[in-house]
């Protein structure tokens, strides 16, 4: 990538700023995350291609039996909706503390409509992502649940320094 950048930069005699970043869709990203890090500027979690992958669940079809799975208590939530912390959600984590380990400095967030789901947004804030990214109309709720996050995360540290002192 730098290597064709450098070409464009040297043909039309003008260079800008740029990063170079990539979208975690597939499971075997997740898992490589570390060795992708090493070229990349940031990484945004595709959390809805993601999950279909890891679900095997496509698409087209999901609507057909995804309402009987949660009838039937099979998964507990829509895991286009909310991120399916179990599965997904481990690759998600995986994925981060490889990448974090190859280049401390990675920006990482999340793009769709998970972006905008208040129990997606707290896990995303536990697992240290830097943004999210979601439809303009959701906005709002993600911006209150990001700050709602945040002051749980305080609130527990608060909690977790009041018991330390305690047992002193």
């Amino acid at each position: 990538m730098k290597r064709v950048a450098e070409q464009v930069f040297k043909k039309t005699g003008v260079r800008v700023n740029y990063h170079v970043g990539t979208m975690i869709e597939v499971p075997r990203a997740a898992l490589t995350a570390g060795d992708i890090a090493q070229e990349a500027d940031f990484f945004s979690f595709g959390t809805n291609d993601l999950t279909q992958m890891t679900f095997g669940f496509s698409r087209d079809d999901v609507g057909r039996f995804l309402p009987r799975y949660l009838e039937q208590k099979i998964i507990p939530n829509d895991p286009f909706k909310t991120i399916d912390t179990e599965g997904v959600g481990v690759l998600v984590r995986l994925a981060i503390r490889k990448a974090r380990r190859a280049k401390p400095e990675l920006e990482i967030g999340i793009c769709g409509e998970h972006g905008g789901d208040p129990d997606s947004i707290r896990f995303c804030h536990q697992v240290g992502m830097d943004y999210v990214s979601c439809s303009p109309y959701r906005v709002p709720v993600a911006r209150l649940a990001a700050a709602h996050a945040a002051l749980l995360e305080e609130q527990q540290a608060e909690r977790k320094a009041l018991r330390a002192t305690k047992q002193k």
